[in-house]
C-alpha cells in the first residue's frame, strides 16, 4: 500500500510498558505499509524509554532506522504536583494506590497534547491523517474533533478481554447479583463471571470510587471515536470479536499480534537474547542460552508474572516447594513478594531454605531477578509451558510460539483472558488467581505435571491446540499480502484516507 501524499499520524499510548511497546510496533507496521511518518507523544521519561528501545532496535536491525520515521514528542508532566513520588510517569513498579493517582493525573495531559497536535498541524499545513489514542486516553477524541481529523481508539488487549473490561466498568453488574456469579451485558447468558475472582478494588467499585470515576468517562469517550484497532487476530478470537463489534457498534480492525521482533519459530540460537527493549537483563545472554540448551525440547516451564505484578510471601514459598517437587526444569523471573519494594533486591529468605542452591546444583531451575527477554525465551525449543499472569502481551507471545499456559491472573482484564483461554481455546489451566488466595504445593505439582505432560491426556491436547493457534497467529502477519492482520491494517488505512478526503466535519462515522 503506497503513499501518494505526505501523510502523518499522531499516536498517544497510555503510561505503561504493556501499552508503549504495542504502539511502537504498530507505528513500525504502518510505516512499512505506507511510508507515513509517525509522531508518538508521551511524558518525558516514557519518551526516554521509547528512545532507548528504538536505539536498541536500530543497533540490531538490518531494516531502516526507526528514528528516521518515528518522531518522539514530550508532553510536560510533573509527578510530584499530583502527589506522586518524583519521576513517576509509568505504572511499572507502582503500588495500586499510586497507579490510581497516576491514572487520574494523566488526564491533565489533554491540554499539552492538544497544543502539540495544533503545532504539528500548523507546521505540516494540514491535520494528521488520524490520532490513534489508547482506550485510557479517551479524551483524545475531543482533540481530534477540534483539529478536524479522525480519532481512532487502540486497545492493546484482546477482543474478549476488552469487551469484558469495558462492559464491566460501564455497568458494574456485580452490584446487582445476589450470588457470586454475574452476567456481563453484551455477553451470551451462558457466560457467567465470578465476583470472588475480581481484584478487591474492582469488587469495591460502585460508580463513585476512584477507579469508576476514571474508567467510565474515558471508556465512554473512546466509544465516540471513528473506529477501534485491536491487538488480536481475526481467526484467533471469533467470539470476542463478535461481542466487541456488537457492543461498541464501531468498526474494529484486528491488526495483531503486535510483538517485538523475535524468532518466528522455535530455535536454540544465542541471538534470541539480543536486547530489544532498553532494559537491563537479569541474566547474561550466554548464561541463558547455555542453560536452555541443557534441556530437551518442550521440557522447561517458564514463569513470570509480568512487569507490574508479584505474589504474596506465603504463595511464593508454597509455590517454590511445589515447583521443586514437580521435578520439571524451569526459568523463574523473581521479584520481591507483596509488601516489599518490587524493584528492590531479592532475598533468599523469601524462598525455602537452600532452594536456590539446590536448583543451581541440580540444573533444575534458573532464577532470574527482575526481568528476562520473555518472547526470546518462549521462542526457544526447550520451553514447554508458560506460567503467566495472563496479561495480553504475554498471552500473544506464548501462543505465537505454540506454548500452552498455566494461568495465575492478577488484575486488569487478566481474569477475563484466563477464562477465554480455558473455556474457549483449551490452551490454559488456571492454577489460582490474585494474591490473597492460599495455594498448596500438591496442587502446584499436579497442575505443572498435567500441563507439561505432552504425551497423553489434557497436556497433549493443550499442546496440539496451542500449536494450531500459533500457526494462525504467525500467519496473520507473516504473509505481507494475504495475512489477515496485514489486510485489516490496509483496510483501516484505506478507510481513514477516504474519510479524510471527504472531510471529518461532515463525515463522522
Amino acid at each position: 500500500m503506497g503513499s501518494k501524499t505526505r501523510e502523518y499520524i499522531v499516536m498517544l499510548p497510555f503510561l505503561a510498558q504493556g501499552h508503549l511497546i504495542p504502539f511502537l510496533a504498530l507505528a513500525r507496521q504502518i510505516h512499512q505499509r505506507t511510508g507515513y511518518t509517525i509522531t508518538i507523544a508521551n511524558t518525558p521519561l516514557n519518551i526516554k524509554y521509547l528512545r532507548s528501545t528504538i536505539l536498541s532496535h536500530d543497533l540490531h536491525s538490518n531494516s531502516s532506522s526507526d528514528s528516521n520515521f518515528i518522531h518522539l514528542a514530550e508532553l510536560p508532566f510533573c509527578s510530584t504536583q499530583h502527589g506522586l513520588p518524583p519521576n513517576t510517569e509509568n505504572t511499572e513498579n507502582l503500588s495500586l494506590k499510586d497507579i490510581a493517582t497516576l491514572c487520574h493525573a494523566s488526564m491533565t495531559l489533554e491540554a499539552p497534547f492538544h497544543s502539540l497536535v495544533r503545532d504539528i498541524t500548523d507546521k505540516e499545513g494540514k491535520p494528521p491523517l488520524c490520532i490513534i489514542s489508547d482506550v485510557f486516553f479517551g479524551w483524545a477524541v475531543n482533540v481530534a474533533n477540534s483539529i478536524g481529523c479522525a480519532s481512532i481508539t487502540f486497545t492493546t488487549c484482546g477482543a474478549y478481554g476488552t469487551s469484558a473490561y469495558i462492559s464491566f466498568w460501564l455497568n458494574l453488574p456485580h452490584r446487582f447479583s445476589e450470588s457470586d456469579e454475574f452476567a456481563l451485558p453484551g455477553f451470551p447468558d451462558r457466560y457467567q463471571f465470578r465476583t470472588s475472582q475480581l481484584h478487591p478494588f474492582v469488587r469495591a467499585a460502585d460508580g463513585t470510587d476512584t477507579w469508576s470515576t476514571y474508567m467510565q468517562p474515558l471508556i465512554s469517550y473512546s466509544l465516540q471515536s471513528h473506529g477501534w484497532l485491536c491487538n488480536t487476530v481475526e481467526e484467533f478470537e471469533p467470539l470476542g470479536l463478535e461481542i466487541l463489534r456488537k457492543y461498541i457498534k464501531l468498526p474494529v480492525w484486528t491488526i495483531g499480534p503486535l510483538l517485538p521482533s523475535a524468532a518466528s519459530k522455535k530455535c536454540s540460537d544465542s541471538n534470541i537474547f539480543t536486547q530489544r527493549t532498553g532494559k537491563k537483563h537479569g541474566i547474561s545472554p550466554e548464561k541463558g542460552i547455555e542453560w536452555l540448551n541443557l534441556h530437551h525440547p518442550g521440557t522447561v516451564l517458564y514463569i513470570s508474572f509480568g512487569s507490574q505484578n508479584t505474589i504474596s510471601a506465603s504463595q511464593m514459598m508454597e509455590f517454590a516447594l511445589g515447583l521443586e517437587a514437580s521435578g520439571k526444569p524451569f526459568i523463574w523471573v523473581l521479584r520481591p513478594p507483596l509488601g516489599f519494594d518490587i524493584k528492590g533486591e531479592f532475598r533468599e529468605e523469601w524462598l525455602p531454605e537452600g532452594f536456590e542452591k539446590r536448583m543451581n546444583e541440580s540444573k533444575q531451575g534458573l532464577l532470574v531477578q527482575n526481568w528476562a527477554p520473555q518472547l526470546e525465551i518462549l521462542s526457544h525449543e526447550s520451553i514447554g509451558a508458560f506460567l503467566s499472569h495472563c496479561g495480553w502481551n504475554s498471552v500473544l507471545e506464548s501462543l505465537s510460539q505454540g506454548v500452552p499456559i498455566i494461568g495465575w491472573p492478577m488484575a486488569a482484564e487478566q481474569i477475563y483472558n484466563s477464562k477465554m483461554l480455558v473455556e474457549e481455546m483449551g490452551v490454559c489451566v488456571e492454577l489460582t488467581w490474585g494474591v490473597q488466595r492460599e495455594i498448596e504445593r500438591k496442587e502446584v505439582k499436579r497442575v505443572i505435571d498435567l500441563v507439561m505432560n505432552k504425551n497423553e491426556g489434557q497436556g497433549k491436547e493443550m499442546k496440539k491446540k496451542a500449536d494450531e493457534i500459533g500457526k494462525r497467529v504467525r500467519a496473520a502477519t507473516k504473509d505481507q499480502e494475504e495475512g489477515s492482520s496485514v489486510k485489516a491494517l490496509d483496510e483501516f488505512l484505506r478507510t481513514i484516507l477516504a474519510k479524510t478526503t471527504l472531510g471529518f466535519h461532515n463525515h463522522k462515522k
